[in-house]
């Protein structure tokens, strides 16, 4: 009996032992953090979310792509209580509402609301948080379906003059560069990031900022991805100069941003030697084009393609 006692203490050690060698499965899920930080615009206290990929914690010794992801119009907010509007949308929604397991570390802001809030009947004093989607304990909710419209589908004149400034629509996310670039830096210090495999993409705002911050930093990103929002010509010779590779989408049914701003800006770069852009027109859709975008992934796999020299 004493021997017999004494081997199945041994086969208990022994287990004990080597599934503590293991990483548990909760060290190995995904984290979404808060990173607070001090606005260079107004001075105020604001946090962004930070996304670490399932097998972060895990794998000691692998380097991460980063992806800087800039929301739309709607969800700017104070960067505190309001943050939980950006995860409405984008690769973030992807990874952390819908449990993909995208292998980056996504950088997620949100832009000031620059008083939007205080227009007569505006949106955002109508939005709660409560409707947008959650993150459930178990599953993923359902998505959200393409909205219908009634544009008809059709060419476009491809030199109609542009609607707003260089930098798109008023105060958007040029506003905040300094903030980004600062984001970008705490990243790069606190995480193990691959320095060569930085990726920017945005949607409708977030597409202005987008083509914004390629202009002004063209040797930071590898790839960048603007969608439903058009690149004004004048923004076009550095990013032509470095030849950041680009895949940018409209809609063709799109009457807020419309398809035919888009030519301008993408024939400069073709005038001035770029040699990868891509211009996708998703032509079946209306602005809401990054519904298919990022639910896809086509966009993620073409991120994971380039990297800078």
């Amino acid at each position: 009996m004493n021997q017999i006692y004494r081997s199945a203490i041994f086969v208990f050690l022994v287990l004990v032992s080597c599934s503590s060698l293991k990483p548990s499965a909760q060290n190995d899920e995904p984290q979404l953090k808060r990173i607070a930080y001090t606005s260079s615009f107004d001075h105020t206290s604001r946090d962004c979310y930070v996304y670490l990929p399932k097998s972060y914690n895990t794998n000691k010794t692998k380097k991460w792509p980063v992806l800087l992801f800039l929301h739309g119009n709607g969800e700017r907010g104070n960067g505190k209580d309001e943050l939980e509007y950006t995860l409405a949308h984008g690769p973030l929604y992807e990874a952390w509402i819908q449990k993909r397991d995208l292998p980056f570390i996504i950088i997620q802001p949100q832009l000031h609301m620059h008083g939007f809030d205080s227009v007569p009947d505006s949106y955002f004093n109508k939005r709660k948080l409560e409707d947008y989607p959650k993150r459930l304990k178990s599953g993923a909710p359902n998505r959200n379906v393409k909205s219908k419209s009634d544009a008809l589908l059709g060419s476009m004149v491809t030199n109609p003059g542009y609607k707003y400034g260089p930098y798109g629509p008023p105060m958007g996310w040029e506003t905040v560069e300094q903030d980004l670039l600062q984001m970008l830096e705490t990243v790069k210090t606190n995480y193990r990031t691959h320095a060569s495999r930085i990726y920017l993409t945005g949607l409708s705002y977030g597409g202005f900022g987008t083509w914004y911050m390629a202009s002004k930093h063209p040797k930071l990103f590898a790839a960048l991805a603007p969608i439903v929002g058009w690149g004004h010509s004048d923004l076009m010779p550095p990013i032509a100069k470095s030849t950041i590779p680009i895949w940018c989408f409209a809609g063709g049914r799109d009457n807020v941003i419309e398809l035919k701003y888009f030519y301008s800006g993408l024939n400069a770069l073709e005038k001035l030697g770029h040699p990868h852009v891509r211009f996708t027109i998703e032509a079946d859709m209306a602005h809401d084009v990054w519904t298919r975008v990022y639910a896809g992934e086509d966009i993620y796999n073409w991120f994971l393609e380039h990297k800078l020299n």
